[in-house]
Order: C-alpha cells, then sequence, then structure tokens
C-alpha cells in the first residue's frame, strides 16, 4: 500500500546520515520527509515550524474546550456591558 508524502522535499535516510545539516538546509525552512524504502519513515521539521505546528495544537485544544464550555450554559451568567 503506498503512504502519501506529505511535503515536497522528500531524503532518503543515507542522505541524512551522509550530511544531516545540508539534507536539513535543503528542505529551505519547510518540513523534510525522509524516506526508507521509498516509504515516509518521519519528517524532519525546523524549530519554526515546529514552534507554529504547537501553536495551532494549543489553539484547536482551547477551541474544544471553549466549545466544551458553551455547550453548558447552565452556569451562564448575564452581563451589561455598560456596569463594567
Amino acid at each position: 500500500m503506498p503512504y502519501e508524502i506529505l511535503s515536497n522535499i522528500a531524503a532518503s535516510i543515507t542522505d541524512l546520515k551522509k550530511d544531516p545539516m545540508g539534507t536539513i538546509k535543503s528542505g529551505e525552512g519547510a518540513a523534510i520527509a525522509i524516506l526508507n524504502r521509498n516509504e515516509p519513515a518521519f519528517y524532519c521539521v525546523p524549530p519554526s515550524m515546529y514552534a507554529y505546528l504547537m501553536e495551532l495544537v494549543e489553539d484547536a485544544e482551547l477551541g474544544r474546550l471553549v466549545d466544551e464550555r458553551m455547550a453548558d450554559l447552565s452556569q451562564a451568567v448575564e452581563v451589561n456591558l455598560d456596569d463594567l
């Protein structure tokens, strides 16, 4: 069964072993699919992209929490903005 490669750039594990930093730099800031026998084994992700992905995960978790709390409006309190 073929696997989908979720990156525009791919390199073999052999390439990564020969020149780790050169392989990572070839991605020019994008994720690189590392292939083992022409199947993705893992992805190398630069720190800036990893930080962005972690922010997305955090935002998704906060969104889920808001949705969960909005579903339970039994504890809702009406507030007039002029009174604040």
